[in-house]
This record gives C-alpha cells, sequence and structure tokens, in this order.
C-alpha cells in the first residue's frame, strides 16, 4: 500500500522570537508584482481585505434567506450533500490539502486537475493561493508570522484574520513554484469564482424539471453549502488548535479533535498531521478514522493514485 516513508516527526522548533518570525516571513514575501502573464501577481491588500469582508456578510446573509421553509426539499438537502463531499472531501481535504500542498501522494495529471477543480468551487480562493497559504502556516506554524496564529484567539484564528491585512500572501509565489508552471492552475486561481455560474445553472436547470424551484436549489447548493464548508474548513485552524488531545510533540498547539475529524472527512487529527505533515493517513491511531484517507485507497486499488507517503511506523 505504502509507496514511500517519511520520518518518524516533524522536527521539533524551539520557541522563536515574534521578530524572528516576522523578519523570516518578510523575506519570503514578493515585494514587486509580477507582472508576466505566465506568472503569480500577489494579491493587494486593500483588495483582500475588502473584497473578504462583503463577500461573507454577502454568502452569510444568502445563507439566511435560502433557510426559509419555502426552499427546503429532499433535493435541495441531497444537492447540499453532494456539494458538501465533492467541494469540502475531493476539493480541500483530499485536492487542495493532502494532494497539492503536501505532495503526499501522485495521481494522473487530469485527476490532480479534477481535484483542484472541486477545491476551486469551494470558493476558498485558488488552488495556488490556498497551497502557498498553507505551506506559509506549516512553515511558521502558531508564530506571529503565521496568519491565522491560534495564540491570537479562537476568532482570529476561525475567520477573523482574513478582514485584516495578510502579509503572508506576499510569499505565494516563493511557495507555490510546483503550481505557477501549470496554466490551468493559474486559470483556477484567477477565476475561481466564475466556477460558481455553470454550476449554478445546472442546479437552476436540475430543480426546475424536478419541480423544486430552481433557486432552492441553488441557494442550498451554493451559498448555503459555502457557508458549511468554510466554517468546517475553518474549524480545523480554530478548534484543533484550542481543544483536543496531543499525541506528538509538534512544536505549536495543535490538537486531535474527534468531532472537527468527524466533520472534515479526517482532518480533525491536526496534531498527528503536524507531527507528519506529508503523510497521506492523518487519522493514525486506533480508532481515528479518517475518510479521506480511505478515498486514497480506493484511488490505489483502481490504480489511480502512487507514491503513497506514509510515517515509517505504519
Amino acid at each position: 500500500m505504502v509507496s514511500s516513508v517519511i520520518g518518524p516527526s516533524a522536527p521539533l522548533r524551539r520557541p522563536v522570537s515574534a521578530s524572528k518570525a516576522l523578519a523570516a516571513s518578510t523575506k519570503l514575501q514578493i515585494q514587486t508584482p509580477i507582472n508576466n502573464k505566465n506568472k503569480l501577481k500577489p494579491l493587494g491588500k486593500f483588495e483582500r481585505r475588502w473584497g473578504t469582508i462583503i463577500f461573507m456578510f454577502a454568502i452569510h446573509a444568502l445563507t439566511i434567506f435560502a433557510l426559509q421553509p419555502k426552499f427546503w426539499s429532499v433535493q435541495a438537502v441531497s444537492a447540499l450533500l453532494v456539494m458538501y463531499w465533492v467541494t469540502a472531501c475531493l476539493g480541500v481535504t483530499l485536492g487542495y490539502h493532502r494532494l497539492l500542498s503536501h505532495r503526499s501522494f501522485q495521481v494522473p495529471r487530469w485527476l490532480e486537475r479534477f481535484f483542484a477543480t472541486c477545491g476551486a468551487l469551494s470558493c476558498q480562493h485558488g488552488p495556488i493561493d490556498w497551497v502557498g497559504l498553507h505551506r506559509h502556516h506549516h512553515t511558521f506554524s502558531d508564530t506571529d508570522a503565521d496568519h491565522h496564529n491560534s495564540n491570537k484567539g479562537f476568532w482570529w484564528s476561525h475567520m477573523g484574520w482574513m478582514f485584516e491585512d495578510v502579509p503572508a500572501l506576499g510569499t505565494v509565489p516563493r511557495f507555490t513554484g510546483d503550481l505557477v508552471k501549470d496554466p490551468y492552475y493559474l486559470f483556477l486561481n484567477q477565476h475561481f469564482l466564475l466556477l460558481q455560474i455553470p454550476l449554478g445553472a445546472f442546479l437552476f436547470w436540475i430543480g426546475t424539471i424536478s419541480e423544486v424551484g430552481g433557486w432552492s436549489m441553488v441557494l442550498w447548493g451554493i451559498p448555503l453549502r459555502l457557508v458549511v464548508v468554510y466554517h468546517v474548513t475553518w474549524l480545523v485552524n480554530s478548534a484543533t488548535h484550542c481543544w483536543g488531545s496531543v499525541a506528538y510533540e509538534s512544536g505549536d498547539r495543535s490538537r486531535n479533535n474527534r468531532w472537527v475529524a468527524a466533520l472534515t472527512f479526517g482532518e480533525g487529527w491536526h496534531n498527528n498531521h503536524h507531527a507528519f505533515p506529508s503523510s497521506a493517513k492523518q487519522g493514525l491511531q486506533k480508532g481515528q478514522i479518517d475518510l479521506t484517507w480511505e478515498h486514497i485507497r480506493f484511488l490505489k486499488r483502481l490504480g489511480l493514485a502512487r507514491k503513497i507517503r506514509l510515517p515509517m511506523t505504519f
């Protein structure tokens, strides 16, 4: 099953002063925008802050609107659940995280792009920015340079950090050299929001022909689903750095949290992940269910996953 093994644990980081952590992160930032059309241009701070605030307000307002009784139906709930699996599991957990960010296994390029597209449908930004910020997080986890440093509190690590300037965005090009060469990933990174248009049209058509209402399907399949997946994903940044058990000395505040793991297809075994970042399997102890790992095992049986990385003790 295992194609390669990784070391027994991530090396422990000694406590680093705030000034040193910030200085190291600053050195990685791209100070001058890259204008070459084949390169990634870091997002502007002002655009990122206010665009996020307006978008989040609107999407949460639409979620409340979608919960009116007139929009409830079996088909709408089904659309929510299916898209939850497609975007949260296949897209974010399997695609953006374990495949693209940590390269814990390999799949054919067409399948890798499919999983990246599922991730882009989550509207957590395109694959390049997501991966770059996540790799930055692992480099500076729970230091002052970490953009969602859990030492600043639950609200900050959950979503508050997105409403402020994010200097770590300037480091994305340096952390994503393997992705910026792919024109399809550049396209997804720039136009991920546009993917909701064909999805919305499809959901509206399904709702119309099934006579439950096109807007019912759209509201449950897009804004309501987006908000659910957002908060479930963000719990990995917040809850699993606050509550749970510690199996390994990972050098930060990461915890294993059973209920977050249940919501995130196995991502809640976060202390395990920070100890073994490149492991395709995160539920490492007995009884730790990791549904994303089961997906990877299934891909392996189909001959689609190879070079699967696990800790040498597994």
